[in-house]
């Protein structure tokens, strides 16, 4: 059997006030293109659809004509509320599309949502567990004495496992939206202080294969049959160099406790690429230099000038018209960060601990014109103080 496994489409982001509707859909489409040509017998999302609680109406309407043109294939699909949707609002409508073969499995409630598909080596079976957290598990079983005392992500996680009751004879798939302890993050996920909410992958045994949303970076954590397959596209700067993908799985039959699985992670090229560049204004405007890239691409840009160029932004954006972060990185912006503290009076003039602050900031010392603004500035203030 082949199934896909997406998660973390984020419909709706918006990236340093860039909207990302227009590549989301660029994405969409070629995801698609690629299950036509897979044929798959399932497709997984593993939560966070939407990038709000409450996502635009331009979002709506586009996973609205995504998952409409995914019914058009004969493929079951299965989606999983993650963190950053509203469990209420995705899942409406459940009870019909479950007719069209599109299932969905909003807040958590006691029981897991579970599908069982079948090939030529018996069923294979799929269970849906949405966004969990200590809380859900504790309100949804309030009688329950071990569901009460329940505090860590990984003890709620188990806890729901253990009432799925597995059949470990039977092939076993689990969606869930969570973070496993010793995975990488990126910049663009929701951080918990303290890593409150790991949950350690022991808890994913009885299953063949854990599809798992949240993180952007694919990746697997645990064993190779547990795996992020990554947002398909990059959200943050702090993912520019990795590869996204989508992630095939191909079961087989499982003998002796053991599934054979095959996997594959076909990249997913975007309409726009993300990067960092790095140089002075006049290397970066240079035409010998940017027409080796594609200026199109979203662009940090640090600029290396040691004066601040005015109309910067204005003229790069001239070359580079998706700029969305502008930075210097000079001995100015190096200095600031190792700027002293002054403790008690020093026995310093004012103009020397002004003239240090200068120097401590912008890596040079105040020439003579600046030097003699500071001085009469200060001599009218401390003369009107006396």
């Amino acid at each position: 059997m082949r199934f896909i496994h997406l998660s973390d489409l984020h419909i709706g982001k918006r990236v340093n006030d860039f909207s990302m509707i227009e590549d989301q859909r660029y994405i969409l489409d070629r995801i698609l293109e690629i299950i036509k040509e897979e044929e798959p017998q399932a497709v997984l999302i593993a939560g966070d659809v939407y990038d709000k609680p409450l996502p635009p109406a331009e979002a709506v309407s586009l996973f609205d004509d995504f998952i409409s043109r995914l019914a058009e294939t004969d493929t079951e699909v299965f989606i999983i509320s993650g963190n950053h949707d509203s469990a209420e609002r995705l899942s409406f409508g459940a009870q019909i599309m479950d007719k069209q073969g599109i299932h969905f499995a909003g807040g958590y409630d006691g029981s897991t949502r579970c599908f069982s598909l079948e090939d030529e080596y018996g069923k294979v079976n799929f269970y849906m567990l949405p966004f969990l957290k200590p809380v859900h598990v504790r309100q949804a079983f309030p009688d329950d004495e071990k569901a009460a005392e329940i505090t860590t992500f990984t003890d709620a996680v188990g806890f729901a496992i253990d009432k799925m009751n597995v059949n470990t004879d039977e092939r076993n798939v689990l969606m869930a939206h969570q973070y496993c302890t010793d995975a990488i993050r990126s910049e663009s996920e929701d951080i918990s202080v303290g890593g409150l909410d790991n949950v350690d992958t022991y808890v994913f045994k009885p299953f063949d294969y854990t599809a798992l949303g949240h993180l952007h970076g694919p990746q697997v954590t645990g064993t190779e049959r547990i795996r992020y397959c990554g947002s398909p596209l990059k959200y943050s700067f702090s993912e520019v160099n990795q590869t996204k993908s989508l992630t095939i799985i191909e079961f087989g039959d499982k003998k002796d406790g053991v599934c054979k699985v095959h996997i594959r992670t076909p990249e997913l090229v975007p309409m726009r690429d993300m990067r960092v560049v790095k140089g002075s204004f006049s290397e970066l405007t240079d035409k010998s230099y940017y027409k080796l890239i594609d200026a199109e691409d979203y662009m940090r840009i640090i600029l290396t000038d040691e004066e601040d160029i005015i109309g910067a932004l204005a003229g790069l954006r001239a070359v580079y018209p998706n700029i969305m972060r502008l930075e210097y990185d000079n001995m100015r912006t190096r200095a600031a960060a190792i700027v002293p503290d002054s403790e008690g009076d020093d026995g310093r003039t004012p103009l020397e601990i002004f003239s240090g602050l200068y120097e401590a900031q912008n890596g040079k010392a105040m020439d003579e014109d600046q030097t003699g603004l500071i001085s009469s500035l200060i001599d009218k203030v401390w003369g009107e103080d006396e």
